[in-house]
């Protein structure tokens, strides 16, 4: 056979082969075949030392983990013992090794005593009926809100405004009046009005007027008063009856607290009519306006002494009528007195 002293030269260096493999794999020593005529192998892998085992050449024990130190249990090498918490100082109480002030206590609490008759009888006395004290059903309330007086060199004055109430707190008899006496001849109203509450902060009111002075007379009086919003004291007065007709009125009042018993009081009354009133010197429209600015001390609740400025001014036909009887238009008076309530 042509290939014999091939094969004799390969299966003689055969063991030298695979002991060279099982470390490096080195290059074959067997003389190639001339190219002219090659050799066919049968196996391709023909001049390689192949074993059954694919790994044949490596140091592979039947464990495939053979060389590591693998101990039955697979976290052999640690240190497990049957608590899986061993290692950690794990008292009995969960929050051993915490900071925690109410867990113990240094000293003994003392118990709660058991209550007894004695302790329920004075959390909780017996209640009688007279012992209490209720607000009266009906009340009564006077406010002389203005008394007061001037003296210029135009001449010498007084004002009042004077209202009070007597009944319920939903039903009350009301007494109101206000005026002024100047150059020893005076003119005002006192009006005598049944109020009812509409709401908790409103009333309307309803009864008669008399006015005096020049000539005296007496309407009816239809309104409502109360406290409108931004605290503002509030009457409003629809007057029926006589010459002329029908007349309004309307004051508003607010306190400006300048300290406890510091009050500073601006104040406005306007009035309008129908027709003429020729007997008081006032027109039709808008007749007249007047505005004050009290300041008070409140010496006590009930008694406060102050000053203030005082602007009168007419328009329309009321300042015609009025320098048509030798009248100002406006003025302005400086005033003093005080305010008191029962």
């Amino acid at each position: 056979m042509k290939h014999t002293p091939l094969l004799i030269a390969l299966a003689a260096c055969s063991p030298l082969a695979a002991a060279q493999h099982s470390q490096h794999p080195a290059p074959s020593t067997a003389v190639p075949a001339s190219p002219a005529a090659p050799v066919p192998a049968a196996d391709p892998h023909a001049g390689h030392n192949m074993s059954a085992d694919p790994h044949a050449g490596h140091n592979m024990s039947a464990d495939p983990h053979a060389g590591h130190n693998m101990s039955a249990d697979p976290h052999a090498g640690h240190n497990m013992s049957a608590d899986p918490h061993a290692g950690h100082n794990m008292s009995a109480d969960p929050h051993a090794g915490h900071n925690m002030p109410g867990a113990a206590l240094d000293t003994p609490r003392t118990p709660i005593p058991v209550p007894t008759a004695a302790d329920r009888a004075a959390a909780f006395p017996v209640l009688h009926h007279h012992s209490m004290e209720h607000a009266p059903a009906i009340n009564r309330y006077l406010l002389v809100d203005q008394l007061e007086a001037w003296d210029n060199v135009k001449g010498s004055g007084q004002a009042w405004a004077v209202q009070g109430w007597w009944g319920s707190d939903t039903r009350r008899l009301w007494l109101r009046s206000e005026g002024e006496r100047e150059d020893g001849s005076s003119e005002g109203n006192i009006d005598l009005l049944y109020g009812q509450a509409t709401g908790p902060w409103w009333e309307a009111v309803a009864g008669l007027r008399h006015e005096h002075g020049r000539q005296p007379r007496t309407r009816a009086a239809l309104g409502v008063q109360g406290l409108s919003p931004y605290k503002l004291e509030t009457h409003v007065t629809a007057l029926v009856g006589g010459s002329p007709r029908l007349a309004l009125e309307t004051e508003l009042e607010y306190s400006v607290l300048l300290s406890n018993r510091l009050i500073l009081q601006p104040s406005v009354h306007a009035s309008a009519l129908l027709r003429d009133d020729r007997a008081r010197g006032l027109g039709r429209g808008l007749a007249n306006v007047e505005g004050g600015l009290r300041l008070r001390y409140e010496i006590t609740r009930r008694v406060a002494p102050y000053v203030g400025v005082v602007h009168e001014r007419r328009f329309g036909r009321s300042a015609d009528l009025a320098a048509a009887d030798g009248h100002e238009r406006q003025h302005t008076r400086w005033v003093a007195g005080i305010r008191l309530w029962f």
